[in-house]
This record gives C-alpha cells, sequence and structure tokens, in this order.
C-alpha cells in the first residue's frame, strides 16, 4: 500500500487509512470507514489506524477488523450500593466537563433484579484504546469490580437492567464525518483532510 504524503502528519492520528486495493485515502473518520463498509462496494476494504505520526511524515498503524466499526464497546462498574454507584455516575460526568471523552459516549446508571448497581460506559468499539487512556487520565477509579470489551456490553444488553438515570457525552474534537454522496465524491483523493 502506497501512501501520500502528508502535510503536518500529526494532524491525521486518530483517523484512519481506507485501503481500497487499487488506492488507498488517509484521513477518514470513523463514521466514514463505517459507512464504506457497509457499502457494497467497499465491504472488502481494508483499514488501517494510525496511531502515531511523527514530523518526518512516518506512520505507526495498526489494523482494524471490519466487524469492529459495527460493534458496541464499554466499561460496567458495578456497586452493591445505589450511592456508590450514584457517586461513580456523577464522577464520571464530571470527568467529561473537564475534559470531553475522545468520542460520543452513554452512560447510564442502572439496577439489576437482584438489588446490584452499576454505571455503564458504553461507546463505539473502535475508541477502546482511547476511552481507556480518557479514564486513566482522569484517574476514574470505583469502589467495585468492573468488566470491559463488547461482551460486557451485549450481557448488558442482554440483562436489560433497570435504568436509572443515563446522561450523552461528546466527543472532543471530533472531525465532522460526510456521508452518502460527499463522502463517495471524495475517495479518488489520497489525502482526506
Amino acid at each position: 500500500m502506497k501512501l501520500p504524503e502528508l502535510e503536518r502528519p500529526e494532524r491525521y492520528t486518530g483517523l484512519y487509512i481506507f485501503d481500497f486495493g487499487d488506492q488507498a485515502g488517509v484521513g477518514f473518520t470513523a463514521e466514514e470507514v463505517a459507512e464504506l463498509l457497509e457499502s457494497e462496494r467497499y465491504r472488502e476494504g481494508k483499514v488501517y489506524k494510525i496511531h502515531r505520526a511523527y514530523p518526518d511524515g512516518r506512520l505507526e498503524i495498526r489494523g482494524v477488523p471490519a466487524q469492529t466499526f459495527q460493534l458496541e464497546s464499554g466499561m460496567l462498574f458495578y456497586s452493591a450500593k445505589r450511592q456508590q454507584a450514584q457517586d461513580d455516575f456523577k464522577r464520571l460526568i464530571a470527568a467529561a466537563v473537564v475534559a470531553q471523552p475522545p468520542c460520543r459516549a452513554k452512560v447510564h446508571l442502572v439496577r439489576y433484579a437482584d438489588d446490584r448497581f452499576a454505571v455503564a460506559l458504553i461507546y463505539p468499539a473502535e475508541y477502546e484504546e482511547e476511552v481507556s487512556s480518557w479514564l486513566l487520565a482522569h484517574a476514574y477509579r470505583t469502589a467495585g469490580a468492573a468488566e470491559a470489551g463488547t461482551g460486557a456490553v451485549e450481557r448488558y444488553y442482554r440483562d436489560a437492567p433497570e435504568i436509572l438515570e443515563r446522561h450523552q457525552l461528546f466527543g472532543a474534537g471530533e472531525a465532522v464525518s460526510r456521508t452518502g454522496d460527499e463522502l463517495l465524491v471524495s475517495l479518488k483523493r489520497a489525502v482526506q483532510r
């Protein structure tokens, strides 16, 4: 795969490369990649995430499986006491006020049938590393057990706990994603942004 030279490559960290087979494009958002992979024409494309970009133009990339763009991931922080879970819920929202998370996410305070409580943080699976880093940067900790990943979110939806409170988080610096014809018209460009 031949990539174009990039001006200010650091701007591309966190964005994606889409390999169409005969050419590649640099600078797609996760939403744009998801739309391309859903299309009949581009569903076989290969996707790479740009994890680091160096001033000399080198890129550190990792392949991302196509199914990742169809999944939700998340973290569930459990508590035996409602007050502790409410405090965890409030601290997570407060962290998002101090510094927005890397992507959109939903936060639920829930009660399970056995009077167990949890804070559920649910986001697109392609942002696993970034959300983990964001939580670490804010030293977000809870007293109870925690679980994470796509399987945890699938179990959460299957268990259908009672949602006591909910909050929507908006991502920091989310690039505006193009859709439909606007996206398709730009595909021949090697550099998308």
